[in-house]
């Protein structure tokens, strides 16, 4: 199956680099959504053989990964990988991730994070939980890690979901609209890695998102 990587990336300089060449060892095409960085970020990953897409401003997670999205289904590719860019998700794993999807062939497959959650701030813990139990329920699946970038889709379902969000609570609407179109989501445990990057992630203002989500998916239940 055709298959690509999507990293969507803010000022990753530090790390894109390294990223993309170790991906690459499991993956042939890599396409990088640069989020309006002002770093080198774009000029990195084009030079480690990345395919570049560029936003000329900051617009959101959710809106580099419906980019990346878009231009997946637009050049035919069947099975899209999603890592985020700074060093946190381990390439190592996609072996694993494909191994999983030839046996059980799921819709989706999220990377369930083990020791990399326990390393979390408390706060962040605690609103992967709380997100992780209530986008379980709204989906119908259980998914406990339901933030996870670590994600493998198949095409169809990129084409069925219609998304709408545009930061952080997207890929939990992914997972609640395709959940309620009955596409299979199951979950691979995988390794985190937390060093020093540093985190583009406002806690509240992520709750504040989710919490706009889960009232708009609750309306439409």
């Amino acid at each position: 199956m055709k298959t690509c990587l999507l990293l969507p990336a803010y000022n990753e300089s530090r790390t894109i680099a390294r990223v993309v060449q170790d991906a690459s060892l499991f993956v042939g095409n890599i396409i990088v959504i640069d989020d309006g960085s002002s770093d080198n970020t774009p000029g990195l990953a084009s030079a480690n053989g990345a395919t570049v897409l560029r936003h000329d401003r900051n617009r959101g997670k959710g809106m580099a990964l419906r980019s990346g999205f878009d231009y997946a289904l637009k050049n035919g590719y069947e099975l899209i990988v999603t890592m985020d860019s700074d060093g946190q998700h381990d390439p190592l794993d996609l072996p694993r991730f494909f191994d999983h999807f030839r046996r059980t062939r799921p819709e989706i497959l999220v990377g369930r994070r083990l020791n990399g959650r326990s390393a979390m701030p408390l706060h962040r813990r605690l609103n992967n939980r709380l997100i992780s139990t209530v986008g379980s329920t709204l989906c119908g699946q259980t998914v406990p890690d339901f933030q996870s970038g670590y994600r493998l889709i198949q095409a169809e379902v990129l084409a069925a979901v219609n998304l709408e969000t545009e930061r952080y609570e997207t890929e939990s609407e992914l997972l609640i609209k395709a959940g309620r179109l009955g596409f299979r989501i199951e979950s691979l445990p995988i390794r985190a890695i937390y060093g020093n990057e540093v985190s583009h992630v406002k806690p509240c203002r992520e709750m504040r998102l989710f919490s706009r989500l889960l009232i708009k998916s609750l309306r439409e239940r």
